[in-house]
């Protein structure tokens, strides 16, 4: 299905569209996020500084002798600064746990971005189909219209010399006028159509006029469609992706919830030094590390309860990929079969249109030599239009379908680099 328009919609799809780039910002607050997590690895330091100016009141008695030479100098100050030092010394795996789940996280928020794209390119394609086959069944109405006016003259010039009563002259109008009633319908499903593909690249109604005003032919459907493997289907499809990724990272979490169980073992340490002279900070100062150990022994129900919890949730992650599975394999069926079966659909209407368009010129020399009656004419021009009209839509489904069992197949698409 090679169409340089449609890519090119799909490409600015991928640049402009809101809901990707929303989905895009998404994956970089998880990346974030999982940094800060990794952090939690080193050692957490923080550097503190401050300055005190002292001098008593004159009316504040003095309590000791130091007390009344402070309050009768002119004041001092005191500098200090230091450091303090934390960390917890993961021997049994809880941060690298947390930082495996939000890896598996990061990893869930990309198959959603391409889970995005893929339903975003399907939908870009499925409305250009929609416009392409809206102009065709245009066009064919417009090819009708002239064929029913003409025949609307014969029938007048036929009345005119007394060839044929009233009653062929008003059901040749009938005809005419039901073939021109439905080219507004058609004109609405058109511009609709178009204003769908400018909110799917996110512009304004009215951006892809030019590019899209001209009528051109569906894109063509492929004989064959290969699928692939069901192994293959399951590793393209973003969802099955998305869906074990989550599961990797409620299996993180068992592992997290696990390490409660087990003590906390850290070191906390700081280092601080002051003075009254800018020229001596080294002059005074104090330095301490201290070893800790923290074990939760009272709630150890609460914390076997809280695995037990999150174990199953883990199970839920595992049917919920199990049965997306198992829906991705009833959607590729579903859409294989609507695919071929639509193909037959379109094959069958195409003799049909072959028939009727022979059938509608015979009959006109026809009732042009008065070999039969305007009944005929008005069956055979309105059946060739319907069919015509069918042939279209059918020509437009296919590809659609065709589109749809892409879809399903993960887009048949490699996944590209996540900005």
């Amino acid at each position: 299905m090679e169409d340089p328009l449609l890519a090119d919609l799909i490409r600015r799809c991928r640049e402009n569209n809101l809901t990707i780039k929303q989905a895009s910002s998404v994956i970089r607050e998880a990346r974030f996020r999982r940094t800060i997590l990794s952090k939690n690895l080193q050692p957490n330091i923080d550097i503190n500084a401050s300055y005190t100016r002292t001098k008593a009141s004159e009316t504040v008695p003095p309590l000791s002798l130091v007390a009344k030479e402070v309050r009768n100098a002119e004041g001092f100050n005191v500098f200090s600064a230091g450091f303090d030092m934390a960390w917890e010394i993961d021997f049994f795996g809880r941060i690298r746990r947390s930082i495996e789940a939000a890896d598996a996280g990061v990893g869930a928020t990309i198959e959603g971005y391409r889970d995005i794209l893929v339903t975003l390119f399907a939908e870009v394609g499925r409305t250009y189909v929609d416009v392409r086959t809206l102009q065709q069944r245009i066009s064919f109405a417009q090819q009708n219209i002239e064929r029913q006016r003409g025949t609307l003259q014969l029938v007048e010039s036929r009345y005119d010399a007394g060839l044929v009563g009233q009653l062929d002259v008003q059901q040749a109008r009938s005809n005419l006028a039901n073939t021109e009633a439905v080219l507004p319908q058609l004109r609405l499903g058109l511009q609709a159509g178009l204003n769908q593909l400018t909110f799917l690249l996110s512009l304004e109604p009215g951006s892809l006029h030019d590019q899209l005003v001209t009528p051109a032919a569906i894109p063509d459907a492929p004989p064959d469609v290969a699928i692939g493997l069901p192994a293959e289907l399951l590793r393209q499809r973003p969802d099955i992706r998305g869906a074990e990724r989550r599961l990797a990272a409620e299996t993180a979490r068992i592992g997290i919830a696990t390490a409660d169980l087990y003590p906390r073992f850290g070191l906390v340490g700081n280092l601080t030094g002051s003075t009254v002279d800018l020229g001596d900070i080294g002059g005074s100062g104090t330095f301490a590390i201290t070893s800790l150990m923290g074990l939760n022994i009272f709630n150890r129900g609460r914390i076997r309860n809280a695995i037990q919890a999150q174990e199953e949730s883990t199970e839920q992650a595992l049917l919920g990929y199990e049965n997306i599975v198992l829906f991705a394999l009833t959607e590729v069926e579903s859409s294989l079969v609507g695919f071929q079966e639509e193909r037959n659909h379109r094959d069958a209407i195409e003799r049909a249109v072959e028939a009727v368009e022979k059938a509608t010129e015979l009959v006109h020399v026809l009732y042009e030599t008065g070999l039969t009656d305007f009944q005929n004419v008005l069956d055979t021009e309105r059946s060739l239009f319907l069919q015509q009209d069918q042939l279209v839509a059918s020509e437009g489904q296919l590809v659609k379908n065709l589109i749809a069992l892409y879809k399903v197949l993960g887009g048949g698409w490699s996944p590209a680099a996540v900005r």
